[in-house]
């Protein structure tokens, strides 16, 4: 089977603009750009265009959503570089076509445009690369535009996050990896394959590259039983039933791991919701006041929801979570044992059914 094409999301486009506009500010014209992925690899990037303003640079990458693209495959992302204000700080600002926050729930300030902390880093991380001693001087000011963002909005799911008149500037990894397809399926039966071969009785099934790289801090296994999912949690742990293995971590995020507490065991996000209404009934088991419950029930996101329960300090809410989710798994394992462990954003446990976490 050939294997799928990876992608680049519209993080590294603006990236890449952004690093390609200075780099024309300092009298360097390219058509390809590498840009410094959040691991510490590099991907070349394809210019469309790169001119120089009347005040400073403008820069255009077309997304790429490799072999599973999105709506957003094939969209201009526009990206301007100019001096900015104060000395050494770099402000990134969101033009035509980004979206506007409007709801709590997402990580990012409401009124702000809607770019995630993960391309936030990345654009100022590779704006260093080019010229450290011009940003020390005048700083820089970056704009991100997507001509044709307020069109694709509608098609995505920000207008139901709250994210308005535009789309959002996002990734985790810098790269679009294709969960949404057979392939990826037949892909998660070949690392399995492997683990088996390899005599191991364990796997560890994580979401992604974030929920993977916080999992091999916690669980020490060989590299070969770590098995990104993406979505395919169900069909997943069906395989480690019927190889036999002994044992299945599930780890992701509250999102995900939110879904496959409802039963869902396929968690695109256009293919399923979290429910909130066994959210806040989880928090009425736990004792959480009628005011919490009924915030839950109408929150705009699971982080919405985990960034609630924190601040009220409700116990065993995730832990709970982590249980549901191990009795949907077990259900479809056969022999596996399943244990589920949830992190939060920065890497730290917050439930598990696990006394290894």
């Amino acid at each position: 089977m050939a294997k799928l094409r990876t992608g680049y999301t519209t993080g590294t486009c603006a990236a890449a603009g952004a690093k390609a506009a200075l780099m024309l500010l300092n009298n360097v014209q390219v058509s390809t750009v590498a840009v410094r992925l959040p691991r510490g690899d590099y991907i070349d990037i394809p210019i469309e265009s790169c001119n120089v303003t009347e005040t400073g640079a403008r820069c255009t990458i077309i997304k790429d959503g490799g072999d599973d693209p999105d709506v957003t495959h094939g969209t201009q992302i526009v990206t301007d570089v100019v001096s900015g204000d104060d000395p050494d700080v770099i402000t990134i600002h969101g033009g035509v076509g980004v979206g506007i926050v409007t709801k709590p729930g997402l990580g990012l300030d409401i009124g702000g445009p809607a770019i995630n902390p993960v391309p936030r880093r990345m654009i100022q991380e590779n704006l260093r690369e080019v010229n450290t001693a011009m940003i020390q001087k005048t700083g820089l000011k970056v704009t991100i535009s997507v001509p044709d963002g307020a069109n694709l909005a509608p098609k995505t799911d920000n207008p139901r996050l709250g994210i308005m008149g535009g789309i959002s500037i996002l990734g985790t990894s810098g790269i679009v990896v294709p969960f949404s397809t057979a392939s990826f399926a037949a892909s998660i039966r070949q690392n399995l394959d492997v683990a088996v071969a390899m005599k191991s009785d364990t796997v560890v099934l994580t979401t992604g590259s974030r929920s993977e790289e916080y999992a091999k801090k916690l669980v020490k296994l060989p590299d070969h039983c770590y098995v990104q999912i993406g979505d395919f949690s169900g069909y997943a742990i069906q395989q480690c039933g019927k190889k036999g293995l002994q044992k299945a971590y599930v780890v992701g995020f509250v999102g995900k791991l939110a879904k496959m507490a409802a039963g869902v065991s396929q968690t695109h996000v256009k293919g399923s919701k979290v429910d909130m209404k066994l959210l806040s009934d989880i928090a009425k088991e736990c004792g959480a006041p009628d005011y919490i419950i009924r915030d839950i029930q109408k929150a705009n996101t699971a982080r919405h929801v985990m960034e609630m329960i924190q601040q009220n300090n409700i116990p065993n809410f995730f832990d709970k979570i982590c249980q549901r989710v191990r009795k949907h798994m077990q259900s479809r394992a056969n022999d596996t044992h399943v244990d589920v462990i949830m992190f939060d954003f920065e890497g730290l446990v917050i439930g598990n059914t696990s006394k290894h976490a």
